[in-house]
C-alpha cells in the first residue's frame, strides 16, 4: 500500500513570485506564502505564523507570475517535496517546499479571483469561494528565509 502526500493550505504571499524560464523552455515560480492561527490563553490573544515555500511549474507558473502580487490571499494544494544540495562549504543543506498542482486566487466577492489547476485546460476560470477566514498577515513583515 502506498502513503499519501498531499498538502492544503490557505495564506498569503509574502512577496511577489519569483518566475523564471529554465533551459529545457518551462517555467517556474516561487511563491512565499504565510499562514497564521490564533487562540486565546490565559486571557492573552497568541498568534503564529507560519511561512512555507511554493513551487509552482509550467503554465500554472506563469499565470501566477502575472496575476499574483505580495498580500494576495491564494489556496494552494500539492505535496511535500525534499531537495537536497551542497553549499559552498561542502555542508550538505535540505529545503521541504510544497510543489503545487492547483493554485486558486481568493478575494472578496466582487474582486477578479481566478482558479487555476494544471489538470484545466483551456481558457482562464473565475471562481469565486469562501474558505472561511483570512490569516491575519502584515505586508511590512519581512520572509524569514
Amino acid at each position: 500500500m502506498s502513503g499519501v502526500n498531499k498538502v492544503i493550505i490557505v495564506g498569503r504571499l509574502g512577496a511577489d513570485p519569483e518566475v523564471k524560464a529554465i533551459g529545457s523552455g518551462s517555467t517556474v515560480a516561487r511563491l512565499n506564502i504565510a499562514t497564521s492561527e490564533s487562540w486565546v490563553k490565559d486571557g492573552q490573544r497568541q498568534e503564529k505564523t507560519e511561512w512555507h515555500r511554493v513551487t509552482v511549474w509550467g503554465k500554472l507558473a506563469e499565470i501566477c507570475g502575472k496575476h499574483l502580487s505580495k498580500g494576495r490571499q491564494v489556496y494552494v494544494e500539492g505535496k511535500l517535496q525534499t531537495r537536497s544540495w551542497e553549499d559552498q562549504q561542502g555542508q550538505k543543506r535540505y529545503a521541504t517546499e510544497i510543489v503545487a498542482n492547483t493554485v486558486q486566487f481568493l478575494g472578496a466577492a466582487g474582486t477578479e479571483a481566478g482558479s487555476r489547476s494544471n489538470n484545466n485546460s483551456g481558457g482562464d476560470d473565475f471562481n469565486f469561494n469562501d474558505f472561511g477566514p483570512e490569516p491575519s498577515f502584515n505586508s511590512n513583515d519581512e520572509i524569514p528565509f
